[in-house]
């Protein structure tokens, strides 16, 4: 059934996939490459627990941002409505746009789960921190999107 481990571990180079962001700018592995990532991965724009997940980390941005980290939120909702959510919630932080499923499937973060005790296909609230390198150096996969920061903060030491 459900494998909430995806495809990749600590350890590994991020996956090869092809996004964009809100504005539409491409993105790849190696796009993301040259600084230290959080890239956490959410169901969509908007909804009650994944507008929580995005303003905890929202309100915790600057010190992400001062320990050297670029934050991303990856979602497969298109650019247009990842700008609209951005401007509605004043995130500072880019939102990948993955309507194709590329950077989710190559991460290995969709697929099958229980959902209001029904099977559907959707995204495995997950969360990976890479290096300058692209190596990935942590993967919290038990989100709790209220109190995302602070997991953060912990695997981190900041």
């Amino acid at each position: 059934m459900e494998d909430r481990k995806g495809n990749v571990k600590v350890g590994d180079s991020i996956p090869s996939f092809n996004a964009e962001d809100e504005n539409g700018v491409p993105l790849t592995a190696d796009s993301l490459k040259g600084h230290k990532s959080i890239i956490f991965f959410y169901g969509q724009d908007d909804s009650p627990t994944c507008t929580k997940e995005a303003c905890n980390i929202r309100d915790n941005y600057a010190l992400f941002s001062s320990n050297g980290y670029k934050v991303y939120g990856v979602s497969k909702d298109n650019a247009k409505k990842h700008k609209k959510f951005i401007d509605k919630y004043e995130l500072p932080y880019s939102l990948i746009a993955d309507p194709s499923l590329s950077m989710m499937n190559a991460f290995g973060y969709y697929g099958p789960k229980i959902f209001m005790g029904k099977e559907v296909n959707g995204v495995y609230r997950t969360t990976v921190v890479t290096d300058e390198a692209g190596i990935i150096t942590h993967i919290i996969s038990d989100v709790v999107s209220g109190d995302h920061s602070n997991q953060l903060k912990k695997a981190l030491g900041i």
